[in-house]
């Protein structure tokens, strides 16, 4: 029997590409070797990154940046090359100025990397935050019934159950953890979407991938797990391992990977 091929899958919010790459992004790429990067929170624009960020060695690069500068805005770092690849790809144009989602066709897969947007301190960009998500998930579902599977990824900025934060009591009222962002990713699962993290480690606490930069929150591990891989399910029985690199500094969160046979 042939040996299966392992693909790995890795998503990471880099807290502003230009910074990650003065912290280390290039040595942790060539060294982790992802076969697919789906990056978030790039907050650049293409001329603002130096060559061999844009174009290490490789890897083909697409970014999306938002219009506003220094904000938002999605990568893709890739070994593997897509049949296509669509910088944005919603129906509403506020969505795709922020620079919120990649779509990669891999063939027997399609990858969505997404930065979901922050609700606010005051919560007034909540709505937008849920209009944003439902027309990813709605994006999904059209590809679905023409027979496609599903990889969604990226920092969804929105921890489900107490389990996912570190003081669930406490941020109650504050946005990633509001009761209707949370029951978004209730309607995702109610889909059929799989959170592999969670399958793979149920009833686990204590596996975040963002800290605070305040108070050592990260040596403390008080954190959040607000970054995921979600599957449909026909692809669940590939999944080889999945993983938190909460070793990797660079950001205020981890990179996170998804391991499959192919």
């Amino acid at each position: 029997m042939a040996k299966k091929k392992t693909l790995r899958l890795f998503s990471w919010n880099v807290n502003g590409l230009r910074a990650c790459g003065r912290k280390g992004f290039l040595d942790w790429l060539h060294a982790a070797k992802p076969d697919i990067l789906g990056l978030q929170e790039t907050r650049a624009l293409p001329e603002q990154l130096d060559e061999n960020i844009l174009n290490p060695d490789g890897y083909q690069v697409q970014l999306h940046p938002a219009e506003k500068k220094g904000y938002s805005g999605v990568g893709l770092y890739t070994r593997i090359e897509p049949g296509s690849v669509v910088l944005g790809g919603l129906d509403d144009p506020a969505f795709n100025s922020e620079g919120r989602l990649i779509i990669a066709d891999y063939g027997d897969f399609l990858f969505y990397t997404g930065y979901f947007p922050n609700g606010g301190n005051d919560l007034s960009r909540v709505p937008y935050k849920l209009d944003f998500s439902e027309a990813v998930l709605q994006h999904a579902e059209a590809q679905r019934r023409q027979g496609r599977s599903i990889v969604i990824c990226g920092d969804i900025n929105t921890a489900h159950h107490e389990i996912d934060l570190a003081n669930p009591q406490s941020n109650q009222k504050n946005t990633g953890f509001l009761p209707e962002e949370r029951a978004w990713l209730s309607r995702l699962i109610d889909h059929g979407y799989v959170d592999i993290f969670r399958q793979h480690n149920p009833g686990e606490a204590g596996h975040y991938t963002w800290w605070s930069n305040r108070q050592g929150a990260r040596a403390r591990n008080v954190g959040w797990r607000i970054d995921y891989f979600y599957n449909t399910p026909d692809l669940v029985y590939t999944v080889a391992a999945i993983r938190h690199h909460h070793d990797v500094l660079g950001s205020d969160h981890c990179p996170i990977e998804l391991e499959r046979e192919v």
